[in-house]
């Protein structure tokens, strides 16, 4: 039952060029469909204001690879960004467990100072 799974997912993923896993990788797909668009987008306007049909296959081409690296770079900040701020979270989560109850949480030394308590 497992081996037709992993039949199942290996014949499901879609590699580019043989070497970028689309299903997998994070991004990828979204930066490779926002870098179709854009390629499609720059070389049709190209070509409507110039009728240059080579000038505008390489510009097409040059707004393909621009926008997937522009969507790759912003996606994978915004990823990283979220990660952090996860980890983070989750330390203060653990320290909170950790330490409630004991002289060492902060709650506790926050709210004996406003009493006065020593």
């Amino acid at each position: 039952m497992a081996d037709d799974r992993e039949v199942e997912d290996s014949e499901k993923s879609f590699k580019l060029l043989g070497i970028l896993d689309v299903r997998n990788i994070p991004c990828a797909r979204e930066s490779v469909l926002y870098g179709s668009l854009g390629a499609v987008a720059v070389g049709l306007g190209h070509f409507l204001a110039t009728s240059k049909v080579r000038r505008s296959c390489d510009f097409g081409m040059g707004g393909f690879i621009l926008t997937t690296l522009g969507c790759w770079i912003y996606c994978r900040y915004n990823n990283a960004k979220l990660r952090i701020q996860q980890r983070m979270l989750q330390e203060g989560m653990r320290n909170k467990i950790l330490f409630e109850s004991t002289p060492l949480d902060p709650e506790k030394k926050a709210k004996s100072a406003e009493e006065g308590w020593p």
